[in-house]
């Protein structure tokens, strides 16, 4: 089957080790199904697979991808969920032997992938294939950083760090349809004025917001998390679910217990929060902010989009093209 994988790896040119062509069709474990695949999308986790984080040369040549959106073998309208884990206290993401698809499994850049049962959510008719297929990463992870983990309520104030990204637009996006008051930085004027249009309040980098925020959705890592910390207010939490810019990062500590903020980590979600995920988006007409379309022949193009750092929402690959 065509599929789209690391065929190489390579930590200084990640677009080295692509490669589009013919694959084996995945294996199907008991209590597995398989999906046909109608839209994917990329990732920063891609990006970072071909570069050797979370993936072994050994475990070469592996298809990459995490999101996925199509059809099961039953004829059901699907949203694929990433995370292979048993739940803990009912939570898969705390599985300390959990994966993603692209880490132990193939992942969901081919015409077909192969997937627990329970991982999968009935996709909405509403929601295009291609909408859908930006759901079960990047979405995601903003909604667990919002709800679960931040506690977004419609009378809190939220500072989203770096504007632009999947994760950093729909968490603008999902903050405002909670009700809150939703702040935005971005290095970048044009993208400033875009998250505006979203509804947010666009800030330079660095810059004193009128208030100190009750969540901060912090994705950047190293050259935000002092910001992120000082706009925090007391008791405020400040989310963290990855760090683009580097993860050697430093806390004056004092800031933290003296205010009592509190630092939280948190990493992609549950089923569960996937599939209210999606109740929100199709009940409120939320629908992905999506930066291109590309065509399955179209690839290395969409991966060359995400790592120019250009983007300004989600990068779609359309299995049908």
């Amino acid at each position: 089957m065509r599929a789209a994988y690391a065929a190489t790896i390579n930590p200084d040119d990640p677009l080295a080790g692509l490669a589009v062509g013919e694959q084996p069709e995945p294996a199907v474990p008991d209590g597995w199904t398989t999906v046909e695949v109608r839209a994917s999308s990329v990732n920063h986790h891609d990006l970072w697979s071909l570069r050797g984080v979370g993936l072994r040369p050994e475990q070469l040549p592996m298809i990459l991808g995490c999101d996925a959106a199509g059809v099961d073998q039953d004829g059901n309208e699907v949203v694929v969920h990433a995370v292979i884990g048993e739940p803990v206290d009912g939570d898969e993401t705390l599985d300390p032997r959990r994966s993603l698809l692209s880490e132990r499994y193939p992942g969901t850049m081919a015409e077909r992938v192969a997937v627990p049962r329970r991982n999968l959510v009935p996709k909405p008719a509403a929601l295009s294939f291609t909408d859908a297929a930006c759901l079960p990463t990047a979405w995601l992870t903003a909604y667990r950083m919002l709800t679960t983990r931040g506690q977004v309520t419609a009378d809190s104030a939220v500072l989203v760090q770096g504007a632009g990204g999947g994760v950093a637009t729909a968490a603008v996006l999902l903050a405002g349809a909670l009700g809150a008051r939703v702040y935005a930085t971005s290095r970048d004027p044009g993208k400033r004025e875009r998250i505006a249009a979203l509804g947010a309040i666009p800030v330079e980098p660095g810059a004193r917001l009128p208030e100190r925020v009750d969540v901060v959705i912090e994705t950047v890592g190293a050259a935000t998390l002092d910001h992120s910390v000082n706009s925090a207010k007391p008791g405020g939490r400040i989310v963290v679910a990855g760090a683009t810019s580097g993860s050697a990062a430093t806390v004056d500590l004092r800031r933290i217990f003296f205010l009592q903020r509190q630092l939280l980590g948190t990493t992609m979600g549950t089923r569960a929060e996937l599939e209210a995920l999606v109740a929100l988006v199709t009940d409120r007409g939320i629908r992905p902010v999506i930066d291109s379309i590309h065509g399955f022949t179209e690839v290395r193009g969409a991966f060359a989009r995400l790592a120019s750092g250009a983007a300004f929402g989600k990068v779609v690959i359309d299995h049908s093209r």
